[in-house]
């Protein structure tokens, strides 16, 4: 808008001129989290083989923990409190299996799980011998 003094008074120019400028001026909004919770939304997957890389995808489910238990995984909520349990750090469950016996045949199963942990990037790999030795580490998370 260009402001002339000729078709206003002066102080109506400037008034003009000053409400023009506040007008047309936006400010953006703070980005804000629409939640307030933590993301925690991971995919899992199983197959079998030897080496993570090529092992085909068997079955493959997504788990969703806050702010509720949720996603295509068979028990979402026992998944979950498995995975809070650990913090969602797997690595701490891999030599664990309390009281489970397996036997020692060599059948591996590759597991993955990717994704978000309450906030923070999380991924993990890892070969186990057997599926039973798979279910007595990480209980119902790869139950999928």
């Amino acid at each position: 808008m260009r402001c002339t003094i000729r078709t206003f008074g002066v102080g109506a120019a400037l008034t003009a001129c000053a409400l023009a400028g506040v007008a047309g001026t936006a400010k953006a909004a703070p980005a804000e989290s629409t939640t307030l919770y933590a993301p925690s939304a991971l995919v899992l997957t199983v197959g079998h083989g030897d080496n993570p890389d090529y092992a085909p995808v068997e079955r493959a489910a997504t788990l969703r923990c806050s702010p509720a238990p949720a996603g295509d995984h068979p028990n979402p909520r026992a998944a979950c409190a498995e995975l809070r349990h650990v913090n969602g750090d797997l690595g701490t469950l891999v030599d664990t299996a309390p009281g489970r016996i397996c036997t020692k045949i060599w059948d591996p199963v590759v597991t993955t799980m990717s994704g978000v942990w309450e906030g923070r990037r999380v991924s993990f790999t890892h070969t186990f011998p057997n599926s039973c030795v798979m279910e007595g580490a990480t209980g119902h998370i790869f139950a999928i």
